[in-house]
């Protein structure tokens, strides 16, 4: 197993925010931990949902990068979030930045309403599964 953490983010305790296995003919399953709506540097900049959702995409698209993975290799996405209401009413922002930032690629995915997440600011949490096809190809 790989871990996959971005070079200029503190490193997290605990846990890792993204990991990397190979499997059958070299194809490579990418797991990005539960990320939430602060930036590498373990900092929130926002209170607001939208924002937040931004912020937590940014960090799963750097997460997939150091695997050599991009946003349309997700299979899976799991959205924990602390208001079902404020998420439906952040809809055109949340819409926004998803296809800024993921695309129109749409892979399994779940919502839940849960009563608190472990950060107290934190609004959203998304955590990713994604499948990348034969061998990883070398940056030299």
């Amino acid at each position: 197993m790989e871990i996959l953490q971005p070079s200029d983010w503190t490193k997290p305790r605990g846990y890792a925010n993204g990991t990397m296995i190979t499997v059958d003919a070299g194809s490579r399953l990418l797991f990005v931990g539960g990320q939430i709506g602060w930036n590498g540097q373990q900092q929130f900049e926002s209170d607001d949902l939208g924002e937040q959702v931004r912020q937590t995409l940014e960090n799963i698209v750097a997460i997939l990068r150091e695997g050599g993975a991009v946003p349309s290799d997700i299979v899976r996405m799991n959205w924990y979030v602390t208001d079902k209401r404020e998420y439906v009413a952040a809809y055109p922002a949340i819409g926004e930045h998803y296809r800024n930032l993921i695309g129109r690629h749409f892979p399994a995915m779940t919502a839940v309403q849960v009563a608190g997440l472990v950060e107290d600011r934190a609004k959203v949490e998304i955590e990713v599964t994604a499948v990348v096809r034969g061998p990883q190809q070398s940056s030299d």
